[in-house]
């Protein structure tokens, strides 16, 4: 069994920090990863053998135990030993023992650690078990369930108010909540309402929502914005003018001289802010001024009047 240089693996000093080391990996990582090299087995065994010298030299219980082992391999060769005679499983019996229970998963099917890292570390050199273990623990991890995706219409005043729906999922039917506040782009998930999978659990639905256009408001964000047409008269001597909100309608104060296009602000007559159901947003009621269109002979002799006092 060949003796594996960790250092001279991921090109690092013995005296090199933890974080150099971290470094060294993430970078050799990052170049051997079989995803960046589909179907090369040179990358593949390179990348297992960095990723096995990141777990010995990024762990201090296994990197002492190591570097003792590293140091008894060298006295015995100086003293001339042969490498092939060397017996590493002497180092198995007695001393702190490593649990590695759980690294076959580090590979998965690529298989395991190599029979130095676990003849020291493992157990006896039993790589196949460790790789076989890491391939069974994937096999059972549960099947994600299927999520299910919806899109749905609702109108502005749904939007406001909050609306339900009763869909039908499969054989069954589920009614749906859609919050105050909604707007086109909001996402309901509902939990656990799809068909179970192999292991029982249960997938989510997903509803996109759009809200319909209105005919009486336009929508940006959580404010509301609408047009209001105020006789000529009102908006010369002032007045008051009935406007519609969502909540229902209101008075709003005109003030004499109010000019053609002035937009007025009506605090808190918007738009719920979705899950903030006591702030609203704000409605912005633009004047369009209505001109009369047949005028009594009486009622021109009067505009003249005020258009030109000294005329008779």
């Amino acid at each position: 069994m060949d003796y594996k240089d960790y250092y001279k693996i991921l090109g690092v000093e013995k005296n090199a920090s933890a974080d150099a080391v971290k470094r060294a990996y993430r970078k050799l990582a990052k170049k051997y990863h079989p995803d960046k090299n589909p179907g090369d087995k040179q990358a593949e065994e390179k990348f297992k053998e960095i990723n096995e010298a990141n777990e010995v030299l990024s762990d201090p219980e296994k990197k002492a135990r190591y570097e003792q082992i590293s140091n008894s391999y060298s006295s015995y060769r100086r003293s001339g030993g042969n490498p092939g005679t060397y017996r590493w499983e002497d180092f198995n019996s007695g001393g702190a023992r490593v649990n590695v229970n759980d690294l076959g998963d580090i590979f998965g099917e690529m298989g395991g650690f190599s029979d130095f890292f676990q003849t020291i570390f493992g157990g006896g050199g039993n790589r196949a078990t460790s790789s076989n273990q890491g391939m069974r623990r994937r096999s059972v991890k549960p099947r994600q369930p299927a999520n299910y995706q919806q899109k749905l219409t609702i109108s502005l005043y749904e939007a406001y108010q909050g609306a339900s729906r009763v869909m039908q999922l499969g054989d069954k039917k589920i009614e749906v909540k859609i919050p105050a506040g909604s707007k086109t782009g909001t996402r309901v998930r509902v939990a656990g309402v799809g068909p179970k999978n192999g292991s029982g659990r249960q997938g989510d639905l997903y509803l996109d929502i759009r809200v319909a256009k209105d005919n009486r408001f336009s929508r940006k964000g959580d404010h509301l914005y609408a047009k209001k047409q105020v006789d000529l008269y009102t908006v010369i001597l002032g007045g008051e003018t009935e406007v519609d909100t969502m909540s229902g309608n209101v008075l709003l104060n005109i003030p004499a001289g109010t000019q053609p296009g002035q937009i007025f602000r009506l605090g808190k007559k918007g738009m719920p802010k979705l899950k903030h159901k006591d702030s609203f947003g704000d409605l912005f009621v633009t004047i369009d001024v209505e001109i009369p269109k047949n005028l009594s002979k009486e009622q021109k002799e009067l505009f003249k009047k005020i258009r030109d006092p000294q005329s008779k």
